[in-house]
């Protein structure tokens, strides 16, 4: 019998050991929030810069890029709608040559098939030589407007009386490069964590604790990278963004295989500059199709991928912040004009044809959606560029549109400067020649 109390004790004993090095291991240096392209970008970035950080990557979600990463139409952009010296001009060249070298270099297939962007009115017109010359000050390669004929040749089913020709776009499936960036951070030694949802956090004698639904985790700093879900990280850590992220559900049909022949590249409207939404489109993608769309009408859900979905939650936190009523008040109209579109697919089509006019009914096959994570400031603004903001011990992403995943890399870099500045992390690596 004595050795019953022997027994109990040595299990006693190899339990607690067992949960001190369950603590021990859940301490870490830099813990990134989000296992999407951005986030994975930072912290493979972080890692070249810094070998021996002990960084961790947290991710509700059972694999990465499950959100916006894996959801868009994976077009690698070549900057000419962006405002020179803006954020995204500045990542975007740079990040396109970065993303397609990265692609090359680890074998995911990669097409410039350049895209072609179409006027049919005088007032098109004029906007497609604003865009020319945005692209020229932003140093977008081999950037021209083309007339009819020239339209022709370059997309034989499009009618416009004048196009914009950037053939230096280019496409890729963006959920192969997201994967090829968690690689790179397990091989530098990162941790990634997968079905692992923040619940809060505190700081604790200067360390943060994130409490999640795989336990705690313990960290020097933390990065923010949560996309739909950023706004409320970095609440959960007491930082008064005064954005809220509105989610909108952009649903887009695809062409039927025998339909395909009509787009070679990428077919796009002169943009509405007054949104940061580039309309209606057509675009060949790396996943096997071509799609037709999106459209861009608010979603109920952050995650709100179906019309039916709702989150009564996600709905009052959008319907209670004061910058939705304003950005509503100010632009109801084209409100209701893109739910006419959701609802109507004969609305959806005639969009379309104002591109490819030989497009039917019938050759819009199946459908698909994503959400864009859209920030909105309290005066209504739809926030256009990056934002990216500092609390103590943390970096918050808290706006990262399109061309985000075409930056990736450069944003990657961007932060992990950043990171390395104001954590305090040491000098970085010196990178390695050529």
């Amino acid at each position: 019998m004595r050795a019953i109390p022997a027994v109990i004790f040595l299990l006693y004993g190899l339990n607690q050991y067992a949960r001190q090095n369950l603590v021990r291991s859940n301490k870490y240096d830099v813990i990134v929030i989000g296992a999407g392209i951005i986030g994975l970008s930072t912290a493979m970035k972080l890692l070249e810069m810094h070998p021996r950080l002990k960084l961790a990557v947290v991710e509700k979600d059972e694999k990465e890029g499950t959100q916006q990463s894996g959801h868009n139409s994976g077009v690698i952009h070549s900057g000419i709608y962006y405002k020179p010296g803006s954020f995204k001009a500045e990542f975007c060249v740079t990040g396109r040559a970065s993303m397609t070298r990265f692609c090359e270099e680890n074998e995911i297939p990669v097409w410039t098939c350049g895209k072609l962007v179409v006027a049919n009115d005088a007032a098109g017109e004029k906007r497609l030589q604003t865009l020319k010359e945005r692209g020229t000050a932003n140093q977008v390669e081999g950037l021209r407007l083309v007339d009819q004929d020239e339209i022709a040749d370059i997309e034989p089913h499009v009618v416009a009386r004048k196009a914009l020709h950037a053939p230096g776009t280019g496409i890729v499936d963006y959920r192969n490069v997201t994967a090829a960036y968690a690689d790179r951070v397990r091989a530098a030694g990162g941790e990634i964590f997968f079905n692992t949802e923040l619940n809060g956090s505190k700081v604790v004698s200067g360390t943060t604790v994130l409490n999640t639904t795989s336990g705690d985790y313990e960290t020097a700093s933390v990065i923010n990278c949560a996309g739909l879900h950023s706004d409320l990280v970095a609440e959960t850590m007491g930082v008064n963004t005064g954005l809220r992220i509105i989610p909108f559900r952009g649903e887009y049909y695809k062409l039927r295989k025998e339909s395909e022949y009509l787009v070679k590249g990428l077919i796009y409207p002169v943009p509405d500059p007054a949104f940061p939404f580039l309309g209606v489109h057509l675009t060949r993608t790396m996943k096997g199709w071509v799609e037709a769309g999106p459209n861009a009408v608010l979603a109920t859900k952050r995650e709100g991928y179906r019309k039916r979905d709702f989150s009564l939650s996600d709905f009052l936190r959008t319907i209670t912040f004061p910058g939705f009523w304003k950005m509503g008040i100010r632009e109801w109209k084209t409100g209701v004009w893109e739910i006419n579109r959701s609802l109507r697919k004969s609305v959806f089509l005639n969009s379309l044809q104002q591109l490819v006019p030989e497009l039917t009914r019938s050759d819009l096959g199946g459908t698909g959606s994503g959400v864009r994570a859209q920030a909105v400031d309290r005066a209504g603004n739809l926030v256009d560029d990056f934002r990216i903001e500092e609390s103590s011990g943390a970096i918050h992403v808290l706006n990262a549109p399109s061309p985000g995943a075409t930056s990736s890399l450069v944003i990657g870099d961007y932060i992990a400067a950043m990171a390395t500045k104001n954590f305090s992390l040491g000098p970085a690596a010196p990178t390695p020649a050529g």
